[in-house]
């Protein structure tokens, strides 16, 4: 399966109503005027992010989405429907871009939306307004109108989505690091998993429960090789996944090591990183070297005291087997949490400041008094 990240489509709201040009006719009542009621207003088109879909592959099978017209306006003041919105359901984590062409046939975009939160919509296309009809014409010297405005036109847009995952982690890593195994062992994902390259053609999104119902979203990237960020294996189809995680955890197999310098693993992809996104590039990290199942006695005690040499905090781990994969675990929970913590603290700071000038206004008001 094609992981589908992308889509252009055409969107167009409804059209308004037209109004109503009728005139009022009752037996032995003759002259009793217009009577003619409103169009409706068109429907809009709304975007709506859904946690309940995972990828685009819909828009490339659909890609003109219109919503209905307002009716139309009727005689004895009787008023057009409006048309019920259109909703369209995109993943969280969606870009919404318009695209639009100039008279020389430059192409730009603009992004209009970024529905990052499930249930969040926003309003593409808004319908045209239902015409008015002949029963606001009326005048003292216009006793029987017999005209009524025609409905506006609805908006046509051309829009481009763009896709990218939105996790708490993101497992980084060279191919057949073991993250598909990880993710598998920690969580009630069943990627594919097979000793060959890039097997993962798909993020994969895993939720690891904790206590007090707390949730931990993991994405497994798919892997990485030297020159992704100038498009070489899959490129930039997936770094740009990795700007919408909190924090990475950078997963190096023991085939890949480096048994003298351990640590010399991790500049590959931390290179890559940086050339696509300097932001990326102090991205929290979380150092793993998994797979030491693969690993004698002597080697394996020989790689902690080179890790120990190093300084640096590296968590060793058969996801396999399950060998250390708790101890990461708690520490990718500790890391969750202070994160929270930061966030929050953030928020509340943000209030205070928002609620200041008012607090000084109304002070100033009563010395003023």
């Amino acid at each position: 399966m094609r992981f589908v990240d992308e889509a252009t489509i055409t969107v167009a709201s409804g059209k308004g109503g037209n109004g109503c040009a009728s005139l009022r006719r009752e037996a032995n009542r003759p002259k009793m005027g217009p009577d003619g009621g409103d169009g409706g207003k068109g429907g809009d088109v709304i975007f709506r992010a859904s946690s309940r879909l995972l990828t685009l592959y819909d828009f490339r099978l659909k890609r003109v989405y219109k919503a209905r017209s307002g009716e139309q306006g009727m005689g004895r003041d009787k008023y057009g429907r409006a048309a019920e919105p259109l909703y369209v359901d995109l993943p969280v984590g969606t870009l919404v871009y318009e695209v639009s062409e100039d008279e020389n046939g430059k192409v730009t975009e603009q992004l209009i939306a970024d529905l990052t939160e499930d249930g969040k919509d926003v309003v593409i296309c808004e319908g045209g307004s239902g015409g008015r009809g002949n029963i606001h014409f009326k005048s003292s010297i216009n006793r029987a109108p017999r005209y009524a405005e025609p409905g506006k036109p609805g908006q046509e847009k051309r829009i481009r989505l763009e896709l990218k995952i939105l996790a708490d982690v993101g497992l980084l890593g060279l191919p057949n690091a073991g993250k598909s195994t990880f993710i598998s062992t920690v969580s009630a994902a069943r990627p594919k998993i097979a000793a060959y390259p890039f097997t993962t053609l798909v993020p994969n999104l895993g939720v690891v429960e904790g206590e007090n119902f707390k949730r931990m979203v993991i994405a497994d990237i798919p892997g990485l090789v030297e020159g992704a960020s100038q498009g070489i294996g899959l490129g930039h189809t997936f770094l740009k996944h990795v700007e919408r995680t909190r924090f990475l955890v950078h997963i190096l197999s023991c085939e890949d090591l480096n048994m003298d310098d351990p640590m010399d693993g991790y500049s590959i992809l931390d290179q890559e990183l940086a050339e696509y996104s300097p932001v990326l590039a102090e991205r929290t990290q979380i150092l793993v070297i998994n797979k030491i199942d693969l690993l004698d006695a002597e080697q394996l005690a020989a790689l902690r005291e080179r890790v120990a040499e190093s300084g640096r905090q590296v968590y060793l781990m058969s996801a396999l087997t399950g060998e250390g994969v708790q101890l990461l675990l708690d520490e990718m929970w500790y890391r969750l949490r202070e994160m929270n913590r930061a966030e929050a603290a953030d928020g509340e700071a943000d209030a205070d400041l928002d609620a200041a000038p008012e607090a000084e206004s109304d002070s100033q008001g009563e010395i003023a008094e």
